[in-house]
């Protein structure tokens, strides 16, 4: 009996351990992309070049993306079913768990579905067009998206410590 528990516990950590790897690698990403590389490529006078190596490192990145918000989500699923604490969102006092399911549902929806579906080639369009205007508003999206994550990662790592 005492093995199985150790066990499972054993689980548990793993899945601890595997959600934090996942948020560092994926939100750490999504600040280096943010504040890095879109600033970066808006600097670059040549728009087609500015479009084709967005292209191609958002491709590489949106890959290793896929993976680690699986992981993370995946994990997360884990902790909560065996802590049992479905019951937290039913409470507002665990408004981070809230954000960080939600934050972690619009990034997979966007990586997974709207992305391959029709987001790429919209992208693409649109900086064609105005590459100014499209990299403006992708960079502003990022920005929304990473400040809440930051928040939900404060959130989680105060809430989890009670406060």
């Amino acid at each position: 009996m005492v093995k199985n528990i150790m066990k499972d516990y054993n689980y548990f950590i793993i899945a601890r351990v595997l959600h934090v790897l996942g948020i560092v690698i994926w939100i750490g990403g999504v600040a280096f992309v943010t504040t890095i590389l879109i600033p970066s490529l808006r600097k670059l006078a040549d728009a087609d070049k500015r479009l084709e190596l967005f292209e191609t490192l958002e491709g590489r990145f949106a890959f290793q993306a896929k993976i680690v918000t699986l992981i993370t989500g995946l994990s997360g699923l884990y902790m909560i079913y065996y802590l049992d604490v479905w019951s937290r969102y039913l409470a507002l006092s665990f408004w981070w768990m809230h954000l960080m399911t939600f934050v972690w549902f619009v990034f997979t929806v966007v990586l997974f579905i709207f992305e391959p579906l029709f987001l790429h080639q919209w992208f693409h369009k649109q900086a064609l067009k105005n590459s100014e205007r499209a990299f403006f508003f992708l960079h502003t999206l990022h920005k929304i998206l990473l400040t809440l994550s930051l928040i939900a990662i404060f959130g989680a790592v105060a809430g989890v410590r009670g406060f």
